[in-house]
């Protein structure tokens, strides 16, 4: 049971429910936890402290929660600077505790070989300020962010097509602010003679709209020119014919992508291992996610794209190196990295139809 919390200053912790994700993976690709987890009896403090030694057991039994998912404060403000000094978080700090602010916890307490829990205990406070300095107000308080790494929107996308006229972005827009785009902002940032985070402040937002015009539609959402596949091998079913469809064969086992018909793309799948059957059917997409993880199977499921409660059809690292010896917990699987990004970024919407058949 979860003890109670300590704070970290005269200002309170605000508390809330962590998020519930649901899904289902394929079978050996369950996230490895980290080593024993470690205790300590010291509240957070603006200042850095000595190297943690291994603790007691009764120390152990001591753990409290200092910040968690939900939490919005200057604590958690802190928290954040202190993660990008260790380069486990790119955005800047905001003081909410959301998803990116959990992965980052959670990706040094693995590399600090801590309990993996995206939660921050007095064990990782104390283990993080022994490996930072306090941060400056200008960590804390930075620049006010237009864009940054994370972001999904209509904004990001004007700003891709921005940086591509001015050659710093060579594919196309997507809309997300990834790696890619981390890595354009600072190319620009650099030539521009800005300080160079790969953050967009206001500086460079206005600096980059001075230097270019409004992107064009198409500059926007550049025509995709679909490739035709061989149908033959596609083993299509008559449902699969009209409109939008992802037509799933468990007989050829094989993913195809039919728009009017007419096959686009051709992925091989695995299916559910027995017990797990993958459900046969007609369903839609109803929610895409894509860097999902399953709570449920302590698994990712990359480029997530929902059908029937819990199943998806999602990227399986387990199904790329070992192929068919295993099955998933109901999903479709897919080994191709490269073919269900480009259905999940370019192609497959909400609401378009999903086949499964014999």
């Amino acid at each position: 049971m979860r003890s109670n919390r300590i704070g970290l200053s005269a200002v309170a912790v605000l508390s809330a429910a962590a998020l519930f994700l649901t899904g289902c993976s394929q079978g050996g690709d369950q996230a490895a936890t980290a080593a024993n987890e470690v205790a300590a009896d010291r509240t957070p403090s603006s200042g850095q402290t000595e190297p943690s030694e291994k603790p007691s057991a009764k120390e152990k039994e001591t753990e409290e929660v200092v910040l968690e998912p939900g939490d919005n404060s200057d604590e958690v403000r802190e928290l954040q600077a202190r993660l990008v000094q260790v380069e486990h978080l790119k955005a800047v700090p905001n003081g909410n505790y959301g998803p990116a602010t959990e992965g980052a916890v959670a990706e040094y307490q693995a590399a600090q070989k801590l309990e993996v829990t995206g939660i921050v205990t007095t064990s990782t406070w104390k283990k993080l300020t022994s490996q930072t300095k306090a941060p400056t107000r200008d960590e804390l308080f930075p620049k006010k962010q237009v864009l940054g790494h994370g972001d999904n929107s209509d904004q990001v996308r004007e700003l891709q097509a921005r940086l591509k006229q001015l050659g710093h972005f060579k594919d196309k827009p997507t809309g997300f602010y990834g790696d890619v785009t981390l890595t354009s902002v600072k190319a620009y940032q650099q030539a521009a003679g800005l300080e160079v985070t790969g953050t967009v402040f206001e500086d460079t937002w206005e600096k980059l709209k001075s230097q270019t015009r409004t992107p064009t539609q198409d500059e926007l959402k550049p025509p995709v020119e679909l490739p035709t596949v061989d149908a033959s091998k596609a083993d299509l079913d008559d449902r699969c014919l009209t409109g939008r469809v992802l037509c799933i064969s468990k007989t050829s086992k094989k993913l195809a992508w039919v728009i009017d018909g007419k096959v686009h793309k051709l992925l091989d799948v695995r299916f559910g291992a027995k017990g797990y059957e993958t459900r046969e059917g007609v369903f839609s997409v109803y929610w895409k996610s894509r860097d999902h993880v399953s709570t449920l199977y302590d698994s990712a499921m990359p480029f997530a794209m929902f059908f029937d409660g819990g199943q998806a059809v999602h990227y399986s690292e387990n199904f790329a190196q070992n192929g068919y010896t295993g099955g998933s917990y109901g999903c479709v699987n897919v080994r191709d990295y490269e073919g269900i990004k480009w259905l999940f970024d370019n192609q497959v919407k909400t609401g378009d139809k999903v086949v499964i058949h014999w």
